[in-house]
């Protein structure tokens, strides 16, 4: 089993009978479910599972397990997901699938959220490998683009082989890359107070497990915020 296969049978020690949980997106993500299904069928397990997009939606169908619409949660019990930065901080860097307003969503739902990563996901600052996403409403994505590029950002229209990025909500997506100097902190609360994103890919003090694959070896890194 490669890295992502183990963490992804570590996390399921987290599951217990009678569970909501929430499904995150993404080729870790995936592992998990594959992972889950499989303990589902072999132990009869009663669990619900909500999908985070439809690509997970599919895949948990496609693997027999009994799913529900977010529209009819009120809460989660966990949530599990990979990300493609963390920091030390355990602050993740999310959106590379674009769906962000739903994955932040589970989220804030989930009384756990756990985060499924390899060593390669380590970062000493969020934005390190990769733009930090921001799904903006259509109509505002220029002013949006504006205010960004004044805050000192690098800014593009997240675009696919076929056209614009459009994500499951019907908007777009701007990814933006800002020099070192600000903080994590200070570009949380600037995309949370910039009217026209509805969501971006900062998830800050949100983790409550992060489990951390290396070589076969997997490590669980706590937080205290709960």
């Amino acid at each position: 089993m490669n890295d992502k296969q183990v963490v992804a049978q570590y996390a399921l020690n987290y599951v217990q009978n009678g569970m909501t949980i929430g499904l995150g997106t993404g080729s870790t993500a995936n592992c998990f479910i594959e992972a889950l299904a499989q303990r589902y069928q072999q132990e009869n397990l009663k669990i619900t599972v909500v999908a985070s997009s439809l690509v997970s939606q599919l895949n948990a169908q496609h693997l027999g397990l009994p799913l529900i619409a977010i529209e009819h949660i009120e809460k989660l019990d966990m949530y599990v997901d990979g990300a493609d930065e963390v920091a030390p901080d355990m602050t993740l860097l999310k959106g590379r699938g674009s769906d962000l307003v739903k994955e932040k969503l589970l989220v804030e739902a989930a009384e756990q959220f756990i985060v499924l990563i390899d060593s390669s996901k380590q970062v000493q600052h969020i934005g390190d490998n990769f733009p930090i996403p921001a799904e903006v409403l259509p109509f505002a994505w220029q002013l949006v683009q504006h205010k960004m590029r004044n805050a000192g950002a690098q800014v593009s229209l997240r675009e696919t082989g076929s056209g614009l990025a459009v994500t499951s909500c019907g908007n777009l997506v701007l990814d933006l890359v800002f020099n070192a100097e600000l903080s994590t902190t200070a570009l949380n609360n600037l995309l949370n107070a910039t009217p026209g994103i509805v969501e971006h890919g900062i998830f800050q003090g949100l983790a409550d497990i992060i489990l951390l694959a290396d070589k076969g070896k997997v490590t669980p890194i706590t937080s205290e915020k709960k």
